[in-house]
């Protein structure tokens, strides 16, 4: 049994000599899956398969895990005959720098991660895995399929909440809002309600101070408006995506009018997400807008959780409208066309994804599962937002392929730091998008985008 943790400045070496001696007059080093190759590891023996493969990660915390509980240890009792060789990358980075060029040189490792904006990217370097257990259990993987072929298996799912407290909201009259317009209501008699005893209460906590904040409003929003997860890469493809009636036209005039109808308190810009959750949890805030790794430093911050809740944010128009629900698979496991022994590599996957190592994981990590036969249950605290929307539509997000994040950087289009400008004297959100549109379509002519 071997495992070999291999240093990132050794990698770095290698690939620089590798490059080096790929450059002479070729162009094209990829390979494509074999049509021949061998039926799935379910049909073979565990024993017929061998060879050596290198599992590439970044995640700390994985790491960590792996190296606790000797994972190639437990996974040679089932397969004696593969071995299994962990790289470790400082961070994803510098991964995604490393992935690039062993992609050009032809050396991708046998396994790799990838995120929901990068499957795109690696696409002709990676095995369709549809015909796996392990997709075929997956909650998420089927909706990040590109072309029909499943390029990833994501380890767990994420979920954004609006976390509220029970006991201000019923002090204060108000109902959780199951539309937007209930939602911006029930912000405005919050803020009205406690902001008449206590000048510095905000209705919504976000600190905008460092712009990241309003991420749930700023960037998923424009996907949530018509349930399209893919939404920036349709913007990629069109020259107005900031017209008049596109989703995030719609989107960004929704947040535009909650930012600036005094809900945030009065002065959003002058606090940082960090004072923003504290003051949530000593209820100096009725609602704060975090995903699911928010909850620890909420109840880190407060003196009692019991009156804590939490609701979908509800973007949509009304409550006949799709409850339309943001949901984010993260590292996405996938083999290589680069790989000389794909059968085993998927049978790693497959052992990856079974309760003999996934259900350990997941007890590991705070996130949710991403695998329908191994369920999670929430924190009740968390799960008080599936009860109160039984109808949610789950809608996958993707955060962008290459052509918007060309066309992105070409226009220096920052969604976070939009949405704190629109707190900004003298800032005009038509005028803004209007010149988005311009720069947009000019940078999609000079890139050659289609």
């Amino acid at each position: 049994m071997k495992k070999k943790l291999l240093a990132t400045m050794l990698t770095v070496a290698m690939l620089a000599s590798a490059l080096a001696g790929c450059s002479n007059g070729k162009t094209d080093n990829k390979t494509t899956p074999d049509s021949t190759a061998a039926p799935s590891a379910t049909s073979e023996s565990k024993e017929d398969l061998s060879g050596t493969l290198t599992f590439t990660i970044w995640d700390n915390n994985l790491n960590t895990f792996i190296e606790e509980n000797d994972m190639v240890a437990k996974f040679q009792k089932q397969y004696p005959n593969i071995d299994i060789e962990v790289e470790k990358i400082k961070d994803d980075s510098e991964y995604w720098n490393a992935m690039k060029m062993r992609a050009s040189a032809n050396q991708l490792p046998n396994i790799m991660f990838n995120k929901p904006f990068t499957l795109s990217r690696f696409k002709d370097y990676l095995v369709d895995l549809s015909g796996t257990k392990a997709s075929a259990n997956n909650e998420l993987a089927s909706g990040y399929a590109i072309n029909g072929k499943v390029l990833g298996i994501p380890m767990t799912a994420g979920y954004e909440y609006v976390y509220y407290w029970k006991d201000m909201f019923k002090e204060a009259g108000v109902e959780v809002p199951k539309s937007w317009s209930e939602f911006e209501a029930a912000a405005k008699k919050l803020q009205d309600y406690y902001g008449s005893k206590d000048k510095d209460f905000m209705a919504l906590a976000c600190g905008l101070k460092d712009e990241w904040p309003d991420y749930p409003f700023m960037e998923f929003m424009p996907a949530l408006e018509s349930g399209n997860g893919q939404n920036w890469n349709t913007m990629a493809s069109q020259d107005s995506p900031f017209a008049e009636g596109t989703d995030i036209n719609k989107a960004y005039h929704k947040v535009s009018d909650l930012f600036t109808s005094g809900a945030l308190g009065k002065d959003p810009l002058g606090l940082g997400n960090d004072q923003a959750t504290s003051l949530f949890a000593v209820k100096k805030a009725a609602m704060v807008a975090l995903g699911d790794w928010g909850l620890q430093n909420i109840k880190n911050g407060a003196a009692d959780t019991a009156e804590l809740g939490t609701f979908y944010l509800p973007t949509r128009n009304s409550e006949t409208d799709p409850y339309n629900v943001i949901v984010q698979g993260d590292s996405f496991m996938g083999v290589t066309t680069h790989s000389k022994h794909q059968e085993a590599a998927k049978a790693f996957v497959e052992w990856f994804y079974s309760d003999a190592w996934y259900p350990d994981y997941l007890n590991y990590v705070s996130s949710a599962s991403s695998m329908k036969n191994f369920p999670k249950d929430k924190d009740p605290i968390l799960a008080e937002a599936d009860t109160l929307s039984p109808d949610k539509v789950l809608v996958m997000y993707d955060g962008g392929g290459d052509n918007f994040s060309a066309i992105q950087n070409e226009t220096t289009f920052d969604y976070k730091k939009l949405g704190a400008q629109m707190l900004t004297d003298g800032f005009n959100l038509e005028t803004t998008l209007k010149d988005l549109d311009n720069k947009w379509k000019d940078a999609r002519a000079k890139l050659k985008i289609q």
